[in-house]
């Protein structure tokens, strides 16, 4: 293969020992054609509505300019990325920017809690564009949970609109995600062993994704990041219609489109999600993307011990984070249940110094001033560094989450 092909790399003209990966893993084998697709509409999906031009796609991938014509070219006949106007001219002929077309595919998410479902369809960009919810009873078992997600699913997709890539589905943990299968969640036994993504996958007929609910929450950041660039789904006939209207709004919000593709497919950024509802866990994103551990088990939050020999947990231990926290809701003092979670945080924090620590769940969302101030206060006065993470609210839910996680193959990061 040579750079006549337009697959070529940058680097050396020795086709025996060519630098096929660009600076952002760019790869030039038509093999992995699928690979530096995503990569291109990684980049355009961080960029916002105010898009980005072939140079600068050809800079960040380091793919050849030849390579990046031909796959801007498949991508746009696919209808994924459109024209978004031309970039003020710097005395040559002004160049084309492209977009992705958030319509162009769907996704969506589901967020099983122990006594609630929420599902919701996101377009590419994220942004939640049907959702619907209520009551859901996880002790009846895998079965009435099921029948539940796909009426669910049923009711936020559209027949006639966009194509669905998947969905992804967040349950309790532990589970094993890469099996599709569930683990021993504590307090309901009927679910182990459960093989809820491949029921799924033959009742919905799409692929599906399964994983634990606060490993969506550490999605759900990311794709809070990224959507950050783009306006509300209501905006995108005005992005059509006046492209440079939509880099001016862009600049006025101050985002940053590489800042925001860093953190959500290059790791430069860290930050640790805290879900604090019918239970305590923690979702972890670590170099670009969610880290699960080797047995998909990391994030047992809230089952470390604080308190030796302290209420009993219902994972059977004493003192656990969770049994100290929702004792502590229940009996309405809210300060020490966030000063708890504090402590525990700040044990995770000097473990993983994490740029972000990102609060959710039902009980947040019941207090969410005081359990930023109270988590904050700990993590200063515990701090070892005096750059210690931000403390801040998740910017989305459990199945915004799950929905980004179905996303996630089409832009290289599944």
């Amino acid at each position: 293969m040579n750079r006549g092909s337009g697959s070529g790399s940058r680097g050396s003209g020795n086709t025996g020992h060519r630098d096929v990966y660009g600076p952002r893993g760019g790869v030039n084998l038509p093999a992995l054609r699928g690979h530096n697709d995503a990569l291109v509409l990684e980049l355009l999906r961080a960029a916002g509505p105010a898009g980005l031009g072939r140079t600068e796609l050809a800079a960040r991938t380091g793919l050849t300019p030849q390579a990046v014509s031909k796959i801007t070219a498949r991508l746009g006949a696919d209808g994924l990325i459109a024209e978004a106007g031309r970039a003020a001219s710097t005395g040559g002929k002004p160049r084309t920017l492209l977009r992705l077309v958030p319509d162009a595919r769907h996704a969506v998410g589901v967020h099983l809690d122990r006594d609630e479902l929420l599902a919701v369809r996101v377009d590419l960009a994220g942004r939640v564009v049907a959702e619907s919810g209520g009551p859901l009873d996880f002790g009846a078992g895998p079965e009435a949970a099921v029948e539940a997600v796909v009426r669910a699913v049923a009711r936020v997709r559209d027949p006639s609109g966009p194509p669905l890539l998947g969905v992804g589905v967040a349950a309790p943990g532990p589970l094993d995600h890469r099996a599709g299968v569930m683990g021993r969640v504590t307090g309901f036994p009927s679910w182990k062993d459960f093989p809820l993504r491949g029921v799924l996958e033959g009742r919905l007929g799409l692929p599906v994704l399964l994983d634990k609910d606060t490993n969506a929450g550490a999605a759900a950041a990311a794709g809070a990041w990224l959507r950050a660039t783009w306006p509300d789904a209501d905006a995108d006939a005005d992005a059509d219609a006046d492209a440079d209207a939509d880099a001016d709004a862009f600049a006025v919000r101050g985002a940053d489109p590489e800042g925001a593709e860093v953190y959500a497919g290059g790791g430069a950024r860290t930050c640790v999600y805290l879900h604090i509802g019918t239970g305590l866990g923690a979702g972890l994103w670590l170099g670009g993307g969610v880290y699960r551990g080797a047995r998909s088990a990391a994030g047992e939050f809230g089952h470390q011990v604080l308190l030796l020999d302290g209420p009993r947990c219902r994972c059977g231990a004493r003192g656990c984070v969770e049994a100290l926290c929702l004792e502590a809701v229940a009996r309405g003092d809210v300060p020490e249940a966030a000063r708890i979670v504090g402590e525990a945080a700040a044990n995770l924090v000097a473990l993983l110094d994490v740029d972000r620590v990102l609060l959710g769940g039902r009980v947040v969302a019941a207090a969410p001033d005081v359990f930023v101030a109270g988590v904050g206060a700990v993590l200063a006065a515990r701090a070892l560094d005096p750059a210690r993470p931000v403390v801040a609210l998740a910017g989305a839910g459990v199945a915004e989450g799950a929905a980004e996680m179905a996303l996630t193959p089409l832009f290289g990061r599944g």
